[in-house]
This record gives C-alpha cells, sequence and structure tokens, in this order.
C-alpha cells in the first residue's frame, strides 16, 4: 500500500469514529470501552478506600466474575459467560487467593449463588438449580439438578439472582424483557418466592425493571433490593432505586419512576397503578447501576449493619457516572445517607473497573467482583 493511500484510508478512519463518538455523545451513549489486559497481582491499583479499611487484589485472571458468596472453604465466584461457578481459595492465610476449582460448569450464563442447609443453589439465566454441598470442605456431592428448568430467558436482561430468605425459602429475581413495556410473562421484572425444592412458586413482588441483588437487615429482617432504573430519558432521569420488598408490593415499573412519577411512555392513563406503587426509600443518580448489595454483619466499628451497594457505572449517559462502591447509612430518623466505600474505579472518562458482588466473610473480610478488570478486591479493617 503506497503512502498516499495509507494516508487516504487513515482521514476515513478517524472520520468514522469521529462521527461514531458524536452521535454516542447525542444519544447520551457512553459506554466503557473493552478492557484488553486484566490487573496483574503486582499491579498498582489507582482505587480508594475509606480509611478504616485497607484493600487488596484476593484474586485476578478471572472471566468477568459477577456475583460472590463466602462460605468456609473459601469464595464462591460465578462467571457466568463462562457457564461455570468457582471456589476461589486462600489456603495459605495470605490474603491472596492461591487455589481455584470449578464446582460447575456446562450451565446457562450463571449469575447469582448461595449455599443453606447443606445444598449450593444457583440461578441461571433460565433455571434455578441446585446441588448436595459441603460448606465446610467446599466440595459438591452429587449431582446438579435444576428445580425450575423454564424461567423467561427470550430477550432483555439475562441475570438472575437467587438467596435463601431467612424464613428458608428461596427467592429468585428476574430482570425485564425489555428497556420499558408491558411484560406478557408475569414473572418479568419481578422477584419470586419458592421453597427449597421449586414448589410452591409465587410472585413475591413486581414492578421492579431489573433488580439485580437483595439482601435483609441483620437489625430488623426487612428486605431490601436494588434496582436500575430505565434508559433513554437524559442524564439525569430516572434515579436508580433502591426498595424495601413487602410482599405482595407494587414498585412502579413500567408506569412509574423513582418517586411515583409518571412515565413519559406507559404513564398515562396509569394515575391508580402509580398512586399505589411503591416508592423507592433510597434514589440513587441516574444511570449508576447498582447491582449487587450486603448488609455488613461481621464488623467491629461504625460499619457493622451498614450495607454496601456496587455501583456498576453508567452506559446511557454522556458523561460517566457510578462506578463505586457505597455505604449505606440508616439513621434514626429513617433517612438514608450514602458514602464512598471505594472509589477510583472511574478516573475522569477512563475506567479501570466495574464492581459488581459484594460479599463478607465471618472473619470479617469484605470482597468485591470487578467484571471489567476481571478482578476480586479484599478489604479488611484496619488494626
Amino acid at each position: 500500500m503506497n503512502k498516499k493511500r495509507f494516508l487516504y484510508l487513515a482521514v476515513i478512519l478517524i472520520a468514522l469514529l469521529t462521527l461514531l463518538w458524536l452521535n454516542c455523545s447525542l444519544l447520551g451513549v457512553n459506554p466503557p470501552l473493552p478492557k484488553v489486559v486484566s490487573l496483574s497481582p503486582s499491579a498498582t491499583t489507582p482505587l480508594r478506600v475509606v480509611d478504616d479499611y485497607q484493600l487488596s487484589v484476593f484474586a485476578d485472571e478471572l472471566q468477568a466474575p459477577r456475583m460472590l458468596r463466602a462460605i468456609d472453604a473459601g469464595l464462591l465466584v460465578s462467571e457466568p459467560h463462562e457457564g461455570r461457578v468457582l471456589l476461589v481459595k486462600d489456603t495459605n492465610r495470605s490474603g491472596r487467593a492461591d487455589q481455584r476449582e470449578v464446582l460447575l460448569d456446562g450451565l446457562n450464563r450463571p449469575h447469582g449463588v448461595d449455599v443453606a442447609a447443606g445444598w449450593l443453589y444457583v440461578a441461571e439465566t433460565d433455571a434455578v438449580g441446585r446441588v448436595a454441598f459441603d460448606e465446610q470442605s467446599g466440595k459438591v456431592l452429587g449431582h446438579y439438578q435444576r428445580i425450575i428448568a423454564d424461567l423467561p430467558s427470550n430477550k432483555g436482561h439475562w441475570t438472575r439472582t437467587v438467596r435463601v430468605g431467612p424464613d428458608g425459602w428461596l427467592y429468585v429475581t428476574i430482570g425485564s424483557s425489555c428497556n420499558v413495556c408491558v411484560e406478557d410473562e408475569p414473572e418479568r421484572a419481578a422477584m419470586l418466592r419458592l421453597r427449597p425444592d421449586g414448589s410452591e412458586q409465587t410472585i413475591f413482588a413486581s414492578g421492579l425493571r431489573n433488580s439485580v441483588d437483595f439482601d435483609w437487615s441483620p437489625v430488623n429482617g426487612e428486605l431490601y433490593a436494588t434496582d436500575n432504573g430505565r434508559d433513554w430519558l437524559g442524564d439525569n432521569f430516572p434515579p436508580d432505586e433502591l426498595n424495601r420488598i413487602i410482599e405482595g408490593g407494587f414498585y412502579g415499573w413500567p408506569f412509574a419512576n423513582g418517586n411515583k412519577v409518571a412515565d413519559p411512555d406507559f404513564g398515562e392513563g396509569q394515575g391508580q397503578a402509580i398512586n399505589q406503587s411503591i416508592a423507592p426509600v433510597f434514589e440513587f443518580r441516574a444511570h449508576n447501576a447498582p447491582l449487587g448489595i450486603r448488609f455488613l454483619r461481621h464488623q467491629s466499628n461504625d460499619y457493622q449493619h451498614v450495607a454496601l451497594v456496587a455501583l456498576h457505572g453508567s452506559w446511557n449517559r454522556s458523561v460517566k457516572d457510578g462506578y463505586k462502591v457505597v455505604s449505606l447509612f440508616w439513621h434514626h430518623d429513617g433517612q438514608i445517607e450514602a458514602k464512598d466505600f471505594v472509589s477510583g474505579f472511574l478516573e475522569g472518562e477512563e475506567v479501570h473497573g466495574r464492581p459488581v458482588g459484594v460479599a463478607e466473610a465471618a472473619d470479617g473480610s469484605i470482597y468485591i467482583s470487578d467484571d471489567y478488570a476481571g478482578v476480586i478486591y479484599r478489604l479488611l479493617e484496619k488494626e
């Protein structure tokens, strides 16, 4: 190729990239660029953490790790795009994982994981399954069986999260099939409740566009779930949500956004449904994408019983926002205050990571997954 032709093609490529960037900016599309190289074990992270804690890399070179569950034998990690669930272990107590084992493989985008009463539960994109499991040794004891094999999964939000409640029942969240629409399948944009064997499945709560994670407060037993608001209504609306979930509750989507604000596309004529909807107890900034939530139960400082929420970060926004982990404090008057817990995943417009799952071990170690850098971080109280 001669020099003149090369320069001509280079000019065309630059023009096309510029046009694409301008169109994305006008449309409010600003996704993080793909990360080519994961964080190396010796790399200096740009992350900042509150003074009470120290942060280190627990495991790296993972394949987009998502949800976590700390058990006696180590840390359960889902890798949805690899179709597997891992057990990551620190056998020499160095604070860094030195072993990883594939517990389950060949699954359909497994996301949520939980352990209770001798069972390991996994939420796939179209199913919920379980396998007999020894939490002490981290050994799978039998064959994996799907106790629900027909979750709606044809399109839209693909993540499914399962947790065992204080009542011993399973709770499962399923995101919407669309940005905003009236669903044909009532299990969409909802939280299900069912027995551990998969029987007696009911819709526990509805109107939850995409509640990727949830947890029960250790103080009063109330159930809280994160929820991602809809797109294409500008940089600053609607807010993402934290909802207090009650049985039979309707949380507004697709008719209302935030504190009962009528949706411009689907709110007309839905006044009764909007008025009866339950407003969020806390509003995150629009498009921050709150995913993992965990109430801390094993801390000896002011963070005991505080909830950590992983803000995965925006894409449908002209200027990036989110990309951090926040702590939520409940005040005596019922107000909730958010403070940065781990930040630095975003520097200007440069993305270093996207936090997803949060877990806490019995020794007080806090784990945060990053599906962008392929890393799991460990935080521990300073002595």
